[in-house]
């Protein structure tokens, strides 16, 4: 099965943002990746609803939203009015983590969970059968264009067999440093899904790009 790619638009041109979601919407990418940072989770802040309605009323393609922020829960009826396809929360950020699953799902929205590079996957245990898809961070959430985390590959293997083991459906998908050679190793040990940033929009053809990663 060929990966879902996700380009995430954090790496977009913010001058010609409509430009480069067309781009997106002509492509072969399934979804769009959109980061929003606070600034006290992670030490960065990325974008506003404001934008974020501009970019879902421009976009084509179902919305994978990643809230890198704290108290996540606060927002979901802001996310479900985008009309985001996933809310993706951190296992970090949530002391109370199956009830903002559940309240994710109650909103009409496919409940997600990130895990940070050292939080270990056994800590999904509990909560694995309850998530349509758990993000594996291969790079410290906060900033775009850093190097990939080795590990993060064996991280992938150890999540597909709990998945296996639990008898969960949920997906695998890995942001951060993810390029045509990372790629092909993380879907050779069970990726299901590839958030790409600098590789698709800082490449010479980006379309191109899309094309090649959803071939691995």
């Amino acid at each position: 099965m060929k990966p879902i790619i996700a380009p995430s638009i954090l790496s977009a041109d913010f001058g010609y943002l409509a430009k480069d979601i067309e781009m997106v919407n002509r492509s072969e990418a399934e979804w769009v990746h959109i980061d929003i940072m606070d600034g006290v989770f992670v030490p960065n802040i990325s974008f506003g609803f404001p934008v974020l309605k501009y970019v879902a009323k421009l976009s084509k393609k179902p919305l994978d939203v990643h809230l890198m922020i704290v108290n996540p829960e606060k927002f979901i009826p802001e996310v479900k009015a985008l009309g985001a396809h996933t809310m993706n929360v951190h296992y970090e950020a949530c002391p109370h983590l199956h009830r903002v699953v559940q309240q994710i799902r109650e909103a009409g929205m496919q409940p997600a969970v990130t895990i940070n590079p050292a939080t270990p996957v056994a800590l999904l245990q509990d909560i694995i059968q309850d998530v349509y898809m758990v993000l594996i961070m291969s790079v410290n959430p906060g900033f775009g264009g850093q190097k990939f985390i080795e590990h993060s590959v064996e991280k992938v293997r150890e999540l597909r067999a709990l998945i296996e083991r639990t008898g969960s459906k949920a997906l695998i998908e890995v942001d951060g440093g993810v390029n045509l050679e990372t790629g092909a190793r993380l879907v050779e040990a069970g990726a299901d899904a590839l958030v790409a940033g600098n590789a698709v929009f800082g490449a010479q053809e980006p379309e191109e790009m899309i094309r090649q990663l959803h071939k691995l």
